[in-house]
């Protein structure tokens, strides 16, 4: 059985949405400004990309970085080489410039969990990591939590009226600059 990692920049408040300079929000490319660079800092993103065995998307994520990923052949070699999954219902086919293996359901995500292979890991895809929430289906989070309060946006965990969901912290750490690591399993 596969292990499925949301992976995320996230504000103090929660907001996910913009991290890099993506049009659209009013604070866009809040991880790269006004925050010192530390590369110690993004050391689980390499490890995110040696470890895992799949991409798993939402529709806009998947839309978003297909034109531009796989031109960033030194940053994102393995993600660009491993097979990539966009879970839409509204998405007719895959963009050949960055393949991907439409699935329909959460439903179809749980049964790719259940199949060989390395961790599947999310990134960006607010909307489907709330859903993947929502259905028991997240078994890790890695998070890298910026020192700044954004207010508004897209943000990692839905208002959803659910049951409490309890983490067990495997690593953490502060760096420097302000910015903390946290990698966290569910607990079942």
């Amino acid at each position: 059985m596969r292990t499925l990692v949301i992976t995320a920049f996230m504000s103090l408040d929660g907001v996910m949405e913009a991290p890099g300079g993506e049009p659209g929000h009013r604070s866009t490319g809040w991880t790269v400004r006004d925050i010192e660079h530390d590369p110690a800092v993004y050391e689980l993103k390499g490890r995110e990309q040696d470890e895992a065995g799949a991409m798993l998307l939402g529709r806009r994520s998947y839309e978003a970085f297909a034109p531009v990923w796989p031109t960033m052949t030194e940053d994102f070699a393995g993600y660009n080489s491993m097979p990539r999954y966009v879970v839409s219902t509204t998405l007719a086919e895959d963009d050949p410039r960055w393949p991907a293996t439409i699935l329909r359901s959460l439903d179809d995500v749980a049964a790719l969990k259940e199949t060989e292979g390395g961790p599947l890991i999310v990134h960006g895809s607010a909307t489907l990591g709330h859903g993947l929430a929502e259905a028991g289906l997240v078994d890790r989070y890695h998070l890298l939590v910026f020192p700044v309060l954004l207010g508004a946006g897209k943000r990692l965990f839905s208002e959803a009226d659910r049951d409490k969901t309890m983490l067990d912290v495997r690593e953490s750490e502060t760096y420097g600059n302000g910015i903390t690591k946290i990698v966290a399993d569910v607990r079942r």
